[in-house]
């Protein structure tokens, strides 16, 4: 019973989850483009900046039913609207209630259509932005940077060389090298001024981006999915120090 289910459920939870994380996405990268003013609009804009990436993923997948996904979005909150008019609903309970509805609905969608599949596309836009997800989620994670820049303390950079030097597959000498580096690096911000050692926190996150770039080229010691995440997230962190502060 378990090994005749497994291969039909897991699919569904792998499409699922895809879908999660491109909403989660959309939320962070289309949400704060526009601010509406008023419940109607606001919820429709939410259901939007969800469905867009959504739709995208799922037409880089192949998968069908883009549309009736889409409404399973946008159904709640448009349903949610008629108690809100008729004054049994503040407009936070309609956006949190229509967040609520839409997964169960979502799911219906999922498991009546049993994962349906077509030919992926071959738009060279939809092609590309798939291709490049990490890149994506990283500008989606680092996204309010921008708005309120921080400066990491130095020690994230040492955790950041960490994750090489323990999961890398090879060249454990250089990755055990530029550890040393920003150790070094680390004991220079703390003598230096505090400008100064904001400046030096910058160069070390904007080092560590070409670092990444540098290991996804030669697709060397970890995944090419999380040195090119880290590269686009590094590089965020380190112009919006530079930008804050200069």
């Amino acid at each position: 019973m378990t090994t005749t289910a497994s291969p039909a459920v897991r699919p569904l939870v792998r499409h699922g989850a895809e879908m999660l994380v491109a909403m989660l996405v959309g939320m962070a990268l289309l949400g704060p483009l526009w601010t509406p003013q008023g419940v109607e609009p606001a919820a429709l804009w939410m259901a939007v900046s969800m469905s867009v990436p959504m739709a995208l993923w799922m037409r880089y997948r192949g998968h069908g039913r883009i549309l009736e996904m889409c409404a399973a979005m946008a159904v709640p909150y448009l349903v949610l609207l008629v108690p809100y008019w008729a004054g049994l609903l503040d407009g936070e309970a309609v956006e949190m209630g229509g967040h609520l509805l839409m997964l169960p609905a979502m799911a219906a969608v999922l498991v009546l259509r049993r994962h349906e599949h077509g030919t992926p596309s071959a738009n060279p836009v939809v092609r590309t932005l798939g291709d490049h997800w990490p890149a994506v989620v990283a500008l989606a994670v680092s996204f309010g940077f921008w708005q309120s820049p921080v400066v990491p303390p130095v020690w994230t950079l040492l955790l950041c060389q960490a994750a090489y030097l323990f999961w890398g597959r090879r060249a454990p000498g250089m990755q055990l090298a530029v550890f040393g580096g920003y150790l070094a690096l680390a004991a220079v911000v703390f003598v230096v001024s505090p400008t100064a050692g904001v400046v030096l926190i910058a160069l070390g996150w904007g080092a560590h981006a070409v670092w990444d770039v540098w290991h996804h080229v030669r697709d060397a010691v970890v995944p090419r999915w999380w040195s090119e995440f880290c590269g686009v997230f590094d590089l965020v962190i380190a112009v919006t120090i530079l930008l804050r502060w200069f």
